[in-house]
């Protein structure tokens, strides 16, 4: 007789938030894939990525929970400036700023893009995001030209870990500008890492590297054991320069 498939664990609303299997029963492939079903709530999503699991899937799907092995991550020191981005950004008259337009990040990153059908970033995941927003643990960052918001990215800040979920660049290298101000605002204040979840070509070119599941929630138990981190930057808009 032969095994069957192995089949997912499914979550139910009213299953506390810590309902997760191990992460070593996440499938391998799809690579990461952990669990589906349960909600949004605040509670889940922070005990989530505590523990290194994030949710991803599309409009029309379950809540799909993911735990991938490796995972893609930043050393925030460690941001790779090329001589080229430096360059650009000198003249670029990009300014930056934190938390002060989280609603039009996470609106823009939801938007359509050219490269894909459709998004993950859907209503239900912006609302429960905007709450998070709102009660200190989402963060955005804005890259402006002029009064236009043209760049930007947002994330989860726990302890001194801080997990980036999505980018946007409506204008040449604003992603990276983006990247570049919240690596020297973490390394500043000594965050021990930047979670990019997936690996890239891009986010490779920008110093990212992989670590084994297992060191990575290793790294969480430590990282994260502080609760809020020290604030990031207010709401002062400051020119890319700065950063430079």
């Amino acid at each position: 007789m032969t095994r069957g498939a192995p089949r997912i664990a499914w979550l139910s609303p009213d299953d506390p938030p810590e309902a997760f299997p191990e992460l070593d029963q996440a499938f391998t492939e799809p690579n990461g894939l952990l669990a589906a079903g349960g909600d949004l709530s605040a509670e889940r999503l922070l005990y989530a990525y505590r523990h290194g699991i994030f949710p991803w899937y599309d409009e029309g799907q379950p809540i799909l929970w993911w735990s991938p092995d490796p995972r893609c991550v930043l050393v925030p020191g460690k941001f790779h400036r090329a001589r080229r981005l430096q360059r650009f950004l000198k003249s670029a008259e990009f300014h930056v700023s934190f938390n002060n337009a989280f609603d039009q990040v996470i609106a823009a990153c939801a938007g359509h893009r050219d490269t894909q059908a459709g998004t993950w970033i859907t209503n239900d995941v912006i609302q429960a995001f905007s709450t998070l927003h709102r009660a200190g643990w989402a963060h955005s960052v804005e890259i402006w030209l002029g009064t236009s918001l043209v760049g930007g990215l947002y994330g989860l800040s726990i302890g001194r870990v801080f997990f980036g979920e999505s980018m946007f660049s409506h204008e040449s290298n604003a992603s990276k500008a983006a990247m570049l101000a919240l690596c020297a605002e973490l390394s500043e204040r000594q965050f021990r890492i930047l979670d990019c979840q997936v690996d890239s070509p891009h986010l490779a070119s920008l110093g990212a590297t992989l670590m084994r599941r297992v060191e990575f929630a290793s790294l969480l138990e430590i990282g994260c054991e502080s609760g809020e981190p020290p604030g990031l930057p207010g709401t002062t808009i400051r020119p890319i320069t700065d950063y430079l």
